[in-house]
């Protein structure tokens, strides 16, 4: 089975860091955001890989080469000089997916699902597409997708043909999709797969499904949900079973008191709560103190006396002596917000 990670988005929301990174290449957990999407397809059969890219085109590019290689995947890239939507990004790799069904999943979330039986459900069924559900969040404003008691999707986002008794559900950003989805796309120009293409197969009789899954989702568009969900893995609330040996905690053995730490991470001495999370070639100098949910990146120097509770440290920055970090993620000289979502 073929499948795409969308990794063409420009990632506003997240700046400064996707300066550097473009989402699905940002570090999370000392890897690759890209790395925990290509476990999850792999779990599901998926042997051939395709991306989009827009944004840092070389960055995503190399990012996702290193991750595939690693694992012998082979990989597809399409470039957009000009960013295409997500209907638009997936027809650029039409000649690489038409050939049968395909997944198609978001390359900025956190989804550890097993996609295993929402692949067979999707294939008994005959559906054009299957969308993967989940129970809408509390507190949240997503668009929703209407799904009747078929489980046929009627309306996504106020879009499409309705009717009645039909229920909300949240879209995770990760779908199947049937190769006859092409018939239904312009043949140029920016388009949505949800608000665009599935709306006119639903309106010519085509069955576009819903799969409602239950499994760990979050979006990590925002420095206050990346830090969220580094709280979240690190409190044991998110399931890594399915990622095996590329969860991020089987290369951090778990520590002496309640962290997990790279072999090469320097933790000393430090005062460490928990928990948290060290990456390799991290050191902390005397005094420190961690408190919980920390993420220390690769490389990190973390300065005498200094203090960090909640935060996340990317890679290479060097915190001062006595500096306080508090739910906060800092990069080089940038220290960004990031207050904890419930």
């Amino acid at each position: 089975m073929k499948a795409m990670v969308l990794c063409a988005g420009l990632g506003t929301r997240l700046r400064p860091f996707t300066e550097r990174w473009p989402k699905p290449a940002m570090p999370f957990l000392g890897q690759p955001l890209f790395r925990y999407h290509l476990a999850v397809l792999r779990a599901v059969g998926v042997r051939e890989v395709g991306i989009n890219t827009h944004h840092l085109p070389d960055v995503m590019t190399s990012t996702a080469r290193g991750e595939c290689d690693r694992v012998g995947v082979p990989l597809h890239v399409a470039h957009e000089p000009v960013i295409q939507g997500t209907g638009g990004g997936i027809r650029g790799l039409r000649p690489f997916l038409e050939g049968d069904d395909f997944i198609v999943f978001n390359g900025d979330i956190l989804f550890p699902v097993d996609l295993r039986p929402v692949v067979a459900a999707h294939r008994a069924s005959g559906a054009a597409a299957t969308m993967v559900l989940l129970p809408m969040p509390e507190n949240e404003k997503y668009a929703a997708v209407e799904m009747d008691a078929r489980q046929h999707v009627r309306r996504i986002a106020k879009f499409g043909p309705g009717g009645e008794g039909l229920s909300p559900w949240h879209f995770t950003g990760v779908h199947i999709l049937s190769p006859r989805v092409f018939d239904f796309m312009s043949p140029e120009g920016p388009e949505d797969i949800n608000r665009d293409v599935y709306v006119r197969m639903m309106e010519a009789g085509l069955t576009v499904r819903g799969e409602v899954v239950r499994s760990y989702w979050s979006d990590l568009g925002t420095p206050s949900r990346y830090l969220s969900t580094v709280r979240d893995v690190l409190s044991g609330q998110v399931s890594l079973d399915g990622l095996g040996a590329d969860s991020p905690l089987a290369s951090a053995p778990r520590g002496q008191g309640n962290y997990w730490a790279n072999p090469s991470a320097r933790v000393g001495e430090a005062q460490v709560t928990g928990p948290a999370w060290f990456d390799g070639g991290c050191s902390l100098a005397e005094g420190v103190r961690v408190g919980a949910s920390v993420s220390v990146g690769s490389h990190v120097r973390v300065g005498a006396g200094a203090r960090l509770e909640r935060c996340a440290v990317l890679e290479g920055t060097e915190i001062a002596p006595g500096e306080e970090l508090v739910e906060v993620v800092a990069w080089g000289a940038h220290r960004v917000s990031a207050p904890l979502t419930p």
